[in-house]
């Protein structure tokens, strides 16, 4: 019986010790780079990321310093990227590429890189941008149901069919 109980102890400490799992997708690079200063806008624009990201409801979009889509097309996967293409860009200033992907865990991944344009193009700017509706509100990414209360659950539960288990019966 008492090697039973110290299993059972044994085993509760590791659930409590152990740490919640995050196995949500993070950005590993871009094209254009992060704060990246440009003569001419590329063709495309990408995110990478640490796994294959959902190519259900994935986002990305290039809005130019006017406030306007200079992406053109629907986002795609590639790979562990997501790429869209982007049309030659037009006025000189910071461009914002903002993102939202759902990660291999069906967590909602969003946030912005910014480029600089530094010598002005010749393109011709899509319709006003929302950058807002690419982005998450919750700027961690986090989102989703939080494991804890189960973890909880799980050792209350657990305690109390110990605390069952081991009581004295009535009339011993």
């Amino acid at each position: 019986m008492k090697k039973l109980v110290l299993v059972v102890l044994t085993l509760s400490a590791l659930l409590i010790g152990a740490p919640t799992a995050s196995a949500h997708s993070i950005v590993t690079g871009s094209t254009p780079a992060n704060g990246a200063e440009l003569a001419t806008g590329p063709a495309q624009a990408s995110i990478s990321f640490n796994e294959v990201p959902q190519s259900k409801f994935a986002t990305l979009n290039v809005v130019g310093p006017d406030g306007n889509l200079w992406s053109k097309g629907d986002p795609r996967i590639e790979g562990q990227s997501v790429v869209v293409d982007v049309g030659e860009l037009g006025p000189i200033g910071e461009y914002t590429v903002a993102y939202r992907v759902t990660s291999a865990d069906g967590h909602p991944i969003s946030g912005t890189l910014k480029f600089e344009l530094i010598q002005e193009g010749s393109g011709t700017a899509g319709a006003p941008a929302d950058v807002n509706a690419a982005t998450d509100s919750d700027p961690d990414g986090g989102g989703g149901i939080p494991l804890w209360p189960f973890l909880v659950g799980g050792v209350l539960v657990f305690g109390g069919a110990l605390a069952f288990a081991l009581r004295k019966p009535k009339g011993a």
